[in-house]
C-alpha cells in the first residue's frame, strides 16, 4: 500500500494507526482519553435512503495523538460521546456537519459547545463553496485523499481494512486543517464572521430538526390557501406514518402526489385512488387515514389556512436586477477571497432589493441584510441604488466581466 503523504509530519501519522471501538467498555475508555482534549474532530458514515432518520453506521474520531473508528452497529449507546462534545470549552471540528449535528440533537437534545465546520471556514477564506472534504484537504494541505470506498454500504459487516482506512481518512488531517483555516481566518480578520456563521447555521439546523418543514415540499408555489391547508395536513400525515414505519417520507407518498391531491381538494377515496401514481397496493391500506387528513384541510376555517399573509408584490424587474447584481457582487467576493455561494444567491439579492424598496414583509430580515453579509454587500448595494456606484462590462473574457465603479 503506497504512502500518500507528501512530506513527514508528526500530526499526519501513518496508515492503520487507528483503533476500532466495538464494545461499550472500549467506548467508555475512548471518551475518558478524549476528555482532556480541548478539541475533537469527528465524522460519520450513515445510510439515509432506507429509514426515516439516517442510520448511523460509523463514527470516526480524531484528537491529538488519537484516531478511532466507533462501530455504531456494535456500540449502540453513544450518549457519553455526544455529551463529551457538548461540554463547555470544547471545540468540535466537522465537515458539512448537518447530519452530525442531527445525530447529537436527536440523542441528547443539545448541540456541541463550539462547532467549527471546515467547509464553512473554507468558504470564508477562499472562493469555493460548498467544497468537498477531499478538495479542501488538497487545496489547504496539499495532500491527496483516499477515494477508494465511495460506494460502500456501511451497514454491511465485517468491514474490510480498506473500508476502515477510507473512513478514518475523513478525520486523519482534520486537526491540521482546522488550525490552518483558523490561521487564515485570523489573517483576514474573519474569526468573528466564522463564529457568527456557525451560531446561525446551528440555529437553522436545529430548527429544521425540531420544526416540521412542510413548506419545503417541491411544487407548492401557486397553491391557494385552501390547497396549502390540505398540503400541510397531508404532509403531517405522511411524516407521522413514515416515522411509525421507519421509512423515508417520500416512500410513503411522493411530493408530486401530495401536491396533486391538494390541488384536487377531494377527500373521496375513489377520487384519490384515481390519481395516477396512487394505484400501489400498499396505498389501499392507508387510504382511509389519507382521506381523513385531506378532510381536515378542507374543514379548516378560512382564516386559519396558511399563506394568508399580505405582501406587497415586488415588481418583476427585481428578479432580473437581482440576478444582474448578484453576478457583480460575486466578482467582488472573489476579489475578497470569499465564496460567493456562501454569501448568498440571486434570490437572496432579490430579497435584499425588495427589503430596501419596501416590498419585503417577512418576519426575519433578508439574509444579506444581517450580520457579516450586510457588511460585505449592504454598502455596495446602497451605492448602486443611490447612483454613487455603477455597473459596467469590463473584460468580456474575464471570469467576472461585470465591474462595479464607485465614485
Amino acid at each position: 500500500m503506497h504512502n500518500r503523504h507528501s512530506r513527514p509530519s508528526s500530526t499526519r501519522g501513518s496508515r492503520a494507526d487507528f483503533e476500532t471501538v466495538t464494545t461499550d467498555s472500549q467506548l467508555r475508555d475512548l471518551v475518558e482519553r478524549l476528555a482532556p482534549h480541548p478539541h475533537v474532530a469527528f465524522d460519520t458514515e450513515f445510510v439515509s435512503e432506507h429509514t426515516y432518520r439516517s442510520q448511523l453506521c460509523l463514527v470516526q474520531v480524531a484528537a491529538p495523538g488519537m484516531l478511532a473508528v466507533i462501530d455504531t452497529l456494535a456500540v449502540r449507546e453513544l450518549d457519553a460521546f455526544w455529551r463529551l462534545l457538548a461540554e463547555p470549552g470544547r471545540t468540535t471540528v466537522v465537515h458539512a456537519g448537518r447530519e452530525e449535528m442531527g445525530f447529537i440533537l436527536h440523542a441528547i437534545k443539545a448541540r456541541p459547545a463550539r462547532l467549527f465546520d471546515v467547509q464553512v471556514a473554507a468558504g470564508l477564506v477562499d472562493h469555493d463553496y460548498p467544497a468537498g472534504y477531499a478538495s479542501i484537504v488538497r487545496r489547504f494541505l496539499d495532500l491527496p485523499t483516499n477515494k477508494g470506498e465511495t460506494r460502500t454500504d456501511w451497514r454491511q459487516r465485517p468491514l474490510s481494512p480498506a473500508q476502515l482506512e477510507y473512513a478514518v481518512d475523513d478525520v486523519r488531517h482534520r486537526e491540521e486543517l482546522w488550525q490552518t483555516l483558523q490561521r487564515d481566518l485570523e489573517k483576514l480578520g474573519r474569526v468573528a464572521w466564522m463564529e457568527e456563521e456557525m451560531a446561525t447555521w446551528q440555529d437553522d439546523v436545529e430548527e429544521s430538526f425540531v420544526r416540521k418543514r412542510w413548506r419545503r415540499v417541491s411544487g407548492m408555489n401557486g397553491l391557494t390557501r385552501r390547497e396549502l391547508a390540505i398540503a400541510r395536513e397531508v404532509w403531517h400525515w405522511r411524516d407521522a406514518l413514515a416515522e411509525e414505519r421507519d421509512m423515508p417520507p417520500r416512500r410513503v407518498l411522493r411530493d408530486d402526489l401530495l401536491v396533486e391531491l391538494a390541488k384536487r381538494k377531494s377527500a373521496d377515496e375513489r377520487q384519490i385512488s384515481a390519481v395516477r401514481g396512487m394505484q400501489r397496493s400498499d396505498l389501499r391500506h392507508i387510504l382511509k387515514s389519507l382521506s381523513a387528513a385531506i378532510e381536515r384541510g378542507l374543514d379548516l376555517p378560512d382564516d386559519e389556512c396558511p399563506g394568508g399573509e399580505r405582501h406587497r408584490t415586488p415588481p418583476p424587474q427585481l428578479a432580473v436586477l437581482g440576478q444582474f447584481m448578484a453576478t457583480a457582487i460575486a466578482g467582488l467576493c472573489r476579489q475578497m477571497q470569499l465564496a460567493p455561494a456562501l454569501v448568498g444567491t440571486s434570490s437572496d439579492m432579490r430579497d435584499l432589493l425588495a427589503h430596501k424598496l419596501g416590498y419585503f414583509d417577512e418576519e426575519r430580515p433578508p439574509l444579506l441584510a444581517t450580520g457579516w453579509r450586510a457588511g460585505v454587500v449592504g454598502e455596495v448595494v446602497d451605492d448602486l441604488l443611490s447612483g454613487k456606484a455603477s455597473l459596467r462590462i469590463g473584460n468580456i473574457r474575464s471570469h467576472d466581466p461585470l465591474v462595479i465603479d464607485r465614485t
